[in-house]
């Protein structure tokens, strides 16, 4: 896969690189909705489990949700198991000058001062995601595709090419960028990942991806 990082980095990415694929659309489509129907039901117990776990651990509402851009531009809502407390101050007055620095440039903090204990399980163990399988399951989510951003991000890190060609993709619960140690690389280089993915989906690279993303929960590298 090494290779396919070296490619993806090379890449120059425009809408026309964008080809549809009807049968390959088809099979990831009853592949979502059939392990994503059925996590639900295998799952439910720990769903009951840490929705208890994580109404103990802090105040407020057990799911965080937040508007994303998805397919063709629409905005969409995610939801997952709340990892923070709530604060409605401004960053400016809860993170630090470095943290700052670091939400504007990559859109995430290493060490972000709101996460509760609880909170870093979730995020370590990637189970704060798991209320995104009923978004896979109604469509708005696929399992593979590209980590969905905020208009902001889109509009920041991405030129207008790369939003066309981005934007022709379903975003999804993990993908290229996701499961080929997205900690250690730039954005820039998250960018053409992402977009690299766009360009060659199928299926094979998404089994390939799946693969990576599990080898990658069991060795702890979901924090975020």
């Amino acid at each position: 896969m090494k290779k396919s990082v070296e490619k993806a980095l090379a890449m120059t990415y425009n809408v026309s690189l964008y080809k549809p694929k009807y049968f390959y659309a088809f099979i990831k489509r009853t592949f979502d909705i059939f392990s994503s129907g059925l996590a639900i039901v295998l799952f439910s117990w720990l769903f009951l489990i840490l929705i208890i776990v994580v109404k103990c651990s802090m105040k407020g509402n057990v799911f965080y949700s937040h508007d994303r851009v998805g397919k063709n531009g629409k905005i969409i809502k995610i939801y997952k198991f709340r990892s923070m407390k709530e604060d409605n101050r401004p960053l400016e007055e809860i993170l630090t000058p470095e943290q700052l620095e670091e939400w504007k440039r990559d859109y995430k903090i290493t060490d972000d001062p709101r996460v509760t204990k609880v909170g870093k399980f979730l995020r370590r163990t990637s189970l704060d995601e798991l209320p995104q399988l009923f978004s896979i399951f109604t469509g708005k989510l696929s399992v593979v595709g590209y980590r969905p951003v905020i208009a902001e991000e889109l509009e920041a890190k991405y030129t207008k090419e790369q939003q066309e060609l981005l934007l022709k993709v379903k975003p999804g619960l993990t993908g290229f960028w996701a499961s080929h140690g997205r900690s250690n690389t730039t954005y820039e280089e998250r960018v053409k990942m992402e977009l690299y993915y766009c360009v060659k989906r199928n299926i094979w690279l998404d089994i390939k991806i799946l693969f990576l993303t599990i080898i990658g929960v069991f060795k702890h590298d979901g924090a975020k």
